[in-house]
């Protein structure tokens, strides 16, 4: 498969560590208006996985990753990105702009047979890994969103626990500081997304409701989320509070998920009953890490804490889906 990816941020940037890597993937090409020199830099070393394990280097409008050639465009806009000129089978949107059908088909317009966005998508694309990677009519849509890391974790979680029964479900995240953020204290239009993100815990709103209620249609108006961005600079914990139909208690939940972990969720979910903390889930590939030691009940009032790496177990959902598509 022929795959570009437009936007080396933090995920295009692990993107393409991971699949330049790849046997059965290759990189047509990147796109980013940041300088070639700086992505190189950028693509070398990394605060959070370490030094890239191969030779990188660059020429003017090349990357160069041992034997394989990586052209390097820097357009602001995508319909002129040589797509079609490069036959790339899929085009992974990387730049968190291009988010909606329209824009997303600028890719297409310029030769791209497919879109992924890395985001959730602002209109009604985003599709479930977990059941549509068993539909055969997944692979004819040619635009579509994996959801987001959040959405991705809550998901499984919430069908798995379906089988019991949710009455209701508030989900709230602990999640790292990300891009969105600000260093140091500045003008921001969400005035907590512009404080000092390593200094403080800082609530911020998201839309993670809405993508579950279209892909759980049975959780309309039963569920509410939040999030907490604090002092780390990578991984997540999901605090899942669910008012079950029926009590249960805790011994049997995590029986429930380690079944389901080697199972049904096999390589999404993963289930410990170890005192992990956010570090331990560094690299890690599942999109949830169900804490065994988290777990409990109260009457018919479930907690359940799941981990993930907000980057690492997100491009491994990304992957699946090129899979998918192959």
């Amino acid at each position: 498969m022929r795959v570009g990816i437009n936007g080396m941020g933090r995920i295009g940037r692990l993107l393409f560590r991971r699949i330049v890597l790849m046997k059965e993937l290759e990189i047509v090409a990147i796109n980013d208006i940041m300088g070639i020199d700086n992505l190189l830099y950028l693509l070398k070393f990394d605060s959070i996985y370490g030094t890239f394990p191969l030779k990188l280097s660059n020429d003017a409008e090349n990357i160069y990753v041992g034997n394989k050639v990586v052209p390097y465009f820097q357009q602001s806009d995508p319909q002129l990105i040589q797509w079609k000129k490069l036959d790339a089978d899929v085009v992974i949107e990387c730049t968190g702009k291009f988010t909606n059908l329209n824009a997303a088909s600028l890719h297409l317009n310029a030769g791209a047979k497919r879109v992924l966005l890395s985001s959730t998508g602002e209109d009604d694309i985003t599709l479930d890994i977990f059941e549509n990677k068993k539909n055969p009519d997944s692979s004819k849509v040619n635009i579509l969103s994996p959801g987001g890391c959040m959405t991705n974790c809550s998901v499984p979680v919430l069908k798995t626990l379906q089988q019991i029964g949710i009455e209701s479900a508030h989900i709230n995240f602990l999640h790292s500081y990300t891009s969105r953020q600000e260093l140091v204290d500045s003008p921001h239009k969400q005035f907590r997304r512009g404080r000092a993100a390593a200094e403080s815990m800082i609530p911020v709103d998201i839309d993670l409701q809405f993508s579950l209620e279209r892909l759980l249609p049975w959780l309309k108006n039963k569920i509410t989320t939040s999030s907490t961005r604090v002092p780390v600079a990578n991984g997540a914990m999901g605090n899942f509070y669910i008012q079950l139909s029926s009590a249960i208690s805790k011994n049997e939940v995590n029986h429930i998920f380690k079944a389901a972990s080697e199972k049904e969720y096999k390589g999404i979910i993963e289930f410990t009953d170890e005192e992990i903390v956010s570090n331990d889930v560094k690299g890690n590939t599942h999109s949830c890490v169900i804490d065994g030691t988290q777990t409990s009940v109260t009457g018919n009032l479930l907690r359940l804490v799941g981990w993930f790496d907000n980057e690492y177990g997100y491009t491994s959902r990304i992957i699946d889906w090129l899979s998918v598509w192959k």
